[in-house]
């Protein structure tokens, strides 16, 4: 549970938060409104809570992190820009990124919506992550790493045409955490109940721990 703390300070409430760890070629949504008779997976098929919507959302082919509540002050404080949550990714990315394409994602790069706000980015060892299903296809030919982002934004695919504003298509994307809460421990297709306070909505907030 997830206590809010109004503008009225004697005010307070507790909301539910769940947080999910979708798979690859999942929608984030409990229906699939697009082409009549898909059966693309969605979150009714890992999910049986009633009362329950993503706080945002992450395309279909991305993994990580999706945080449902029934709370609308939680889900704004979650999703919206004005708010600044930050949310970061593991992204393995094509090609060997160096300092420029890593200083450009710093410092915000233009894209055809306008610029991006500045971000932190890293590059980091193969972090210790679950198989992807499908696998990413191996070239021998065209290297490839992984970056950490931190974003405080939530635009379309903005980390896919970040990375490949610098020059390095996203060839797989993994959202770790919003805010201070994580993936961490959650196998794709399973969730658990957060238990955390108001700090957590802070982001001012104590760096989420990340795969070795």
């Amino acid at each position: 549970m997830v206590t809010l703390v109004s503008l009225n300070r004697n005010e307070q409430s507790v909301a539910r938060l769940i947080l999910f760890n979708k798979p690859y070629g999942m929608l984030s949504q409990f229906t699939d409104r697009g082409t009549m008779g898909s059966d693309r997976p969605t979150l009714s098929s890992a999910i049986d809570l009633p009362g329950i919507y993503p706080a945002g959302r992450l395309d279909m082919d991305s993994e990580g992190l999706l945080l449902l509540t029934g709370d609308g002050r939680l889900q704004a404080q979650i999703a919206d820009p004005k708010f600044k949550m930050p949310k970061s990714y593991l992204v393995q990315v094509e090609g060997e990124i160096g300092e420029d394409s890593l200083a450009a994602l710093r410092r915000g790069v233009q894209l055809k919506d306008g610029p991006t706000r500045p971000a932190e980015a890293e590059r980091i060892d193969d972090p210790a992550l679950w198989p992807r299903d499908p696998p990413v296809r191996f070239r021998k030919s065209v290297p490839d790493c992984w970056i950490r982002l931190t974003i405080g934004e939530g635009r379309n695919r903005q980390v896919r045409r970040m990375t490949a504003a610098v020059g390095h298509p996203t060839l797989r994307l993994v959202r770790w955490s919003i805010g201070e809460w994580t993936v961490d421990g959650l196998q794709p297709g399973a969730w658990r109940e957060a238990a955390a306070g108001p700090a957590a909505l802070n982001p001012r907030f104590r760096k989420p721990r990340y795969p070795d």
